[in-house]
Parts: C-alpha cells; sequence; structure tokens
C-alpha cells in the first residue's frame, strides 16, 4: 500500500482537527470550572495562586494547579510568573463566570456529560435510523441546554420579544393567560411571570426530570404560587383560550410539528398569539463559518435529529429547518398570519395569529 500523500493542506487540516479535538476534552475541564465555581473565585477574588483558589473553592491544591495549566494553555486565564498567580480576564468574565451577562456561556459545557454519554444509542441510532429520546439523557442535558439560552432569554424576552409581538404585552400586563410549551426546566416561564405578575403562567414539558427541577427554582425564586408547572407534550397540553403560547427553541425537536401546531391553534384565544422561537439557521447555513451555526449544525447531529427521530413521527428536522419549513407547519395547523417579528444572530423570534 502506498503511503497517504502528505502537503501543507493536509499538515494546515491536521492542526486544525487537533484544534477541534483540544477543544472537545478543554470542554469537560470548563464544565468542571463552572461547577466547582472556579471561574467565580477567580473573578471574584483573583489573582490567585493554585493554592489560594483550592482555598477558596474547596479543592485540592495538585488539582488547582493542573486545572489552571489548562485553562492556561487555552488562553482562559494569565498567569504572573513572579507571583505563580493566575487571572482571569475582565474581558472574559461575563463569558465564564458572571451566570447574568449576556455573553455568558460555561454553563452549557454541564451538558457534555449527557451528550459524550449518549454515544454508543448514537452509533446504533445511526444504524438502524431509529432515536435517542430526550428522556434517555442524564438530566444535565436539560440544566446544560437550558444554560445556554438562558442568557438570552434573561436580557431578551421581556424587554425586546415580547414587545415586538402584536398586542402581547398589553394582555399579558391586565391578567392574559400564557402556555409555556417545552419549557425545560422553566427559566421562560419564570421570566413571564416575573415581568408580568397579574398574567396567569403555566409551563409544560415531557421531561418529568424537567418539570421537577422547574418546579424547585420556582419556589427557589419565590414563584412557586405564581407559576404552575405540568407534566404534558405539546400535542396534549390542556387549557383553553390561552392569550400566547410560547415554544422556545424545541418545535424543530418534535416528532410531529404539524400537530403541535394544530392543538396550539386549538388552545389559543380567538384573538390569541403563538410565539415562537427557534435558531435563526437554515440549510443554506450548512456551511456557515459563524461559530453559531457551526455548534448548532453539531447539535443537531447528536441531540436535536436523533431526539425528533425517536417520537417517530412524520417528520425529524433537525435544528436548521428555516423559516419557510416553520411557516409552512403553522399554516397546516390553522394559523393564517405569520411575520418575523424580530431577530437575533442565534435566534429568531416568529409571531404565528389564527
Amino acid at each position: 500500500m502506498n503511503a497517504t500523500p502528505t502537503g501543507a493542506a493536509t499538515d494546515e487540516f491536521h492542526r486544525r482537527v487537533i484544534t477541534d479535538a483540544a477543544a472537545a476534552v478543554r470542554g469537560l475541564t470548563v464544565a468542571l470550572g463552572e461547577r466547582l465555581g472556579l471561574y467565580r473565585a477567580l473573578a471574584e477574588h483573583g489573582p490567585l495562586t493554585p493554592e489560594e483558589l483550592a482555598k477558596h473553592t474547596g479543592i485540592t491544591p495538585r488539582y488547582a494547579e493542573e486545572w489552571l495549566h489548562a485553562q492556561l494553555s487555552a488562553d482562559y486565564v494569565e498567569r504572573h510568573p513572579s507571583s505563580n498567580q493566575y487571572t482571569l480576564p475582565a474581558a472574559h468574565a461575563p463569558v465564564l463566570a458572571d451566570s447574568s451577562a449576556v455573553t455568558f456561556t460555561a454553563g452549557f459545557f454541564t451538558a457534555l456529560k449527557a451528550l459524550y454519554a449518549t454515544e454508543d444509542q448514537l452509533i446504533d441510532a445511526y444504524r438502524t435510523g431509529e432515536g435517542v429520546g430526550w428522556a434517555e439523557h442524564d438530566p444535565a442535558l436539560d440544566t446544560g441546554m437550558g444554560s445556554l439560552f438562558q442568557p438570552s432569554y434573561q436580557h431578551r424576552l421581556v424587554p425586546e420579544w415580547l414587545p415586538a409581538l402584536d398586542g402581547v404585552t398589553e394582555k399579558l400586563a391586565n391578567g392574559g393567560r400564557v402556555a409555556d410549551v417545552g419549557c425545560g426546566i422553566g427559566h421562560t416561564t419564570r421570566l413571564i411571570a416575573e415581568a408580568f405578575p397579574n398574567a396567569t403562567v403555566y409551563g409544560f414539558d415531557y421531561s418529568e426530570e424537567a418539570i421537577s427541577i422547574a418546579r424547585q427554582l420556582a419556589d427557589d425564586a419565590g414563584l412557586g404560587d405564581r407559576v404552575v408547572f405540568e407534566t404534558a407534550s405539546a400535542d396534549d397540553y390542556p387549557g383553553r383560550d390561552y392569550d400566547l403560547v410560547t415554544f422556545f427553541n424545541c418545535l424543530h425537536d418534535m416528532g410531529d410539528p404539524e400537530a403541535a401546531a394544530a392543538h396550539v391553534r386549538s388552545t389559543l384565544a380567538a384573538d390569541g398569539t403563538w410565539m415562537l422561537v427557534e435558531t435563526n439557521a437554515s440549510a443554506d447555513d450548512v456551511t456557515g463559518d459563524t461559530p453559531a451555526a457551526r455548534m448548532f449544525m453539531s447539535l443537531s447531529a447528536v441531540m436535536c435529529l436523533p431526539v425528533a427521530v425517536a417520537q417517530r413521527g412524520p417528520y425529524a428536522l433537525g435544528n436548521h429547518a428555516g423559516e419557510k419549513t416553520f411557516r409552512r407547519i403553522a399554516e397546516a395547523g390553522g394559523f393564517t398570519r405569520w411575520r418575523r417579528a424580530t431577530e437575533t444572530p442565534v435566534n429568531a423570534v416568529y409571531e404565528a395569529r389564527p
């Protein structure tokens, strides 16, 4: 067998793949940093030596040192050689240490535990054409994926997205009814309830683990008597005459989104609104060179598509079906009015009306 030819292009691609491999492993160190509070300790108390970091966070100094070396190699932290102290640069803190910042991303990496653990199931799914259901994942998927989208929801849902919908904020301020479908652990449900105390807000999700977490978080926030969480799917959640039904980054995970759309239509008030938030990506973005596009394509291959296939419905969209597909699904469900209300580089916000 002749040796495989190599050259400058191969060497460059090899470096790129090794860089991706490094990022894949580094993701675990980011998850550790988030769960152990290492980034937060550096942001609040730094610069710190490994021994000082260990003392602040309750880990051992040797592991603190090794973790810091990994962060230094990634240029996530800086080291002061004369004092062996490490600093989390101020520009990095909103991404790694401040969960209230719109740029916070570290929380997502805690989902890797759940995603990597399904490798064997994915091997079988790819060979058989079957799926990997959401419930087959570790509950860390609920919290990790919630952390991915939470910063955008926290900063954009109430001040930007809801006002972009026709007349919705006025209805909610006057005591409207809201169904947050596919609510996960309830980030968006709580945000709506906090912003509109006169509204009646329900959160529905078919994951019992997610609903359990959502109830606890609502209690912790003092909202346990203001929001109701129930286990239900998108095509059978209870209630009628909702002024607003919301789907946040979940329709593409459903095996029968047309059935979900039809159920939404049947549960809305005559002048109600379906707010559909989806990834701002389409099939045209498969070769896109933005970080968000690359992340979404990979997530679709290992999570979104398998979750939809597992439901054995007529659709398996993946997370980049695009606006034309979502509009067609809404129209099949009985909606006659559609518009893109607003958007960000990551999300598109659609408004569907009867």
